[in-house]
């Protein structure tokens, strides 16, 4: 789980290098943090003591991955992205977002 996260962050940098330099306080900011946000609050999640903290975390990470998937289709909108790297994003963001979902299921029945 963390790894695709991980990935997905990796992935929304490299795309993000080459948005237009008027956009680096507007999208290449917003995806890159919400990229980050995703295995940053996986991993704060896993420090907790309780389930339900952890449980919380996760929550917050899917949003992320939700919110980076919207950012994602309006890049390609924009054509901030190739439709290759848009299609590249969108894969890893929707695995991200399938693993994370199961994830948070399993832990919301152990909380």
């Amino acid at each position: 789980m963390f790894q695709l996260a991980d990935a997905l962050v990796v992935l929304v940098y490299h795309a993000t290098r080459h948005f237009p330099r008027e956009e680096a306080f507007g999208l290449t900011a917003q995806m890159r943090r919400s990229a980050v946000s995703v295995p940053a609050n996986i991993v704060e999640g896993c420090a907790r003591q309780s389930e339900r903290d952890y449980a919380r975390f996760l929550d917050i990470s899917f949003g992320s991955v939700r919110e980076i998937g919207y950012f994602i289709d309006l890049a390609a909108r924009l054509k901030y992205l190739s439709s290759d790297v848009a299609a590249e994003l969108r894969t890893t963001q929707s695995r991200t977002a399938a693993a994370l979902a199961a994830l948070v299921r399993t832990r919301r029945i152990r909380a």
